[in-house]
């Protein structure tokens, strides 16, 4: 058994934690096991309370005080492609087109909220092909847990718009090399398939050389009006 606690810093929709930093921490949290984990989003993660993770019969489960399931977590036997990189002037231009300057469905996120001057910051606009780009300032305390916070948002604002929000359900990251601190790196996002209420989303993380750092693959959730 491991615990673990969102801290209030990393919230994604108010009151609760931030679904691509949830899921580094559970991936970290049983970082010992070879190959891709894959985090299912279960409830709203709390913040400030003790989580524990144990082990199932078919992987791990994330639960709160009272024994309510928040995340279970599982092998993954498929590898995540990459979305292919864009340079770092794309990148920069796409931010200024980035929809939640304006309309944020969650604008005190700690990814891609722009009323979060300590957040990453990562404001992902979209391409003329449907990608979403934006560049990426590493924060000083770099660690996998921010490259999963780092890769969430570009995949999910392939798909967020005006009209429709929608939360992070399943996620998985394939975490190939850290990048720097202060390296100003490209992220970019992509929209695979949306069936019903469910969206297929990819991004990947490239270094300020071109070199892939990083890619993942997620399940999307349209909220409910």
């Amino acid at each position: 058994m491991t615990s673990l606690v969102i801290d209030a810093r990393h919230s994604g929709p108010p009151g609760s934690g931030n679904g691509g930093w949830t899921s580094g921490l559970v991936a970290g949290a049983v970082g010992t096991v070879d190959g891709l984990i894959e985090i299912t989003l279960r409830k709203p993660p709390p913040l400030d309370t003790g989580l524990e993770v144990t082990a199932t019969a078919d992987g791990w489960a994330l639960t709160d005080p009272d024994g309510a399931l928040i995340a279970s977590a599982a092998r993954r036997a498929d590898d995540i492609p990459a979305v292919p990189p864009v340079s770092r002037t794309e990148a920069l231009a796409a931010s200024g087109r980035y929809a939640g300057h304006t309309d944020h469905p969650f604008p005190t996120c700690f990814v891609c909220g722009p009323l979060r001057p300590d957040g990453l910051r990562i404001f992902p606009g979209r391409l003329p092909d449907g990608r979403t780009a934006a560049t990426f300032v590493v924060p000083p305390d770099v660690s996998p847990t921010v490259v999963w916070a780092a890769l969430d948002c570009p995949g999910g604002w392939a798909v967020i718009d005006r009209d429709q929000a929608f939360v992070l359900g399943r996620y998985a990251v394939a975490v190939d090399g850290l990048p720097e601190s202060d390296d100003e790196c490209v992220v970019v996002g992509q929209p695979v398939r949306r069936e019903g209420r469910k969206a297929l989303v990819r991004s990947s993380l490239y270094a300020p050389d071109g070199a892939l750092l990083a890619r993942a693959e997620a399940t999307w959730i349209a909220v409910a009006a």
